[in-house]
């Protein structure tokens, strides 16, 4: 199979929920995991860490702490606005595979845990810093989204699960300097991938000053 270009990859990556039970080879997985510890990270220090789950009874307790997450964020998006450049449809659609992924995630062949070592920082330099830590692991995080596109994979970038960190610790056996950033859930996806719709570049990008709008060349 010919593997596709880097931008015919990144037009096509959607968040594939709906995943097959067909095992993952070992051996694309490590692909998939190559090609994240390529991505940058403040400072270099590469303090990314990586938990691949395949046993069956961690994927249900692991599956039972996801679902409680999505209770809750569940209601969150129900409540709020339909996004204008979604659709009441589209939006429907996007609740429908979100709910279907927490009712079935332990039936997902691999979940892949992205996780950070913790650095020990002075309390008002942590503080600062609270918000910018993610920047040494999302890269990574979409390294593995394209990876698995482009190896005909589906996967999705969820944090659900994270909101139950302390029983998420217990079950994985994490270290105390150990947070999980991302769950990606890799299989088959039973969907098709791509192209994904995005707001324009002139909608969401300023020039200079903010509301200076940065126009399309002609």
């Amino acid at each position: 199979m010919t593997e596709p270009g880097v931008f015919a990859v990144m037009y096509t990556t959607r968040s594939m929920r709906r995943l097959k039970p067909d095992p993952v080879p070992d051996e694309v997985i490590y692909r998939v995991l190559d090609a994240a510890i390529r991505a940058p990270s403040g400072g270099n220090t590469q303090h990314w860490r990586f938990l691949v789950v395949k046993d069956p009874q961690v994927k249900q307790q692991v599956q039972h702490i996801y679902h409680k997450g999505w209770n809750e964020v569940q209601a969150l998006y129900r409540n709020r606005t339909v996004p204008e450049h979604m659709g009441e449809e589209k939006f429907r659609r996007l609740l429908a595979a979100a709910t279907y992924l927490a009712e079935h995630l332990a039936e997902v062949p691999v979940l892949l845990f992205a996780c950070l070592k913790e650095r020990p920082l002075p309390p008002q330099l942590a503080a600062k810093l609270a918000r910018l830590s993610g920047s040494s692991i999302y890269p990574a995080v979409q390294n593995i989204l394209l990876a698995c596109r482009a190896l005909g994979l589906g996967a999705t970038l969820t944090t659900v699960s994270s909101l139950y960190e302390d029983e998420l610790k217990s079950i994985l056996h994490l270290p105390a300097d150990i947070s999980t950033y991302a769950l990606i859930p890799i299989g088959y996806p039973r969907g098709r991938f791509g192209p994904v719709q995005r707001i324009p570049v002139e909608e969401v990008t300023c020039m200079n000053r903010w509301g200076t709008p940065f126009k399309r060349p002609v």
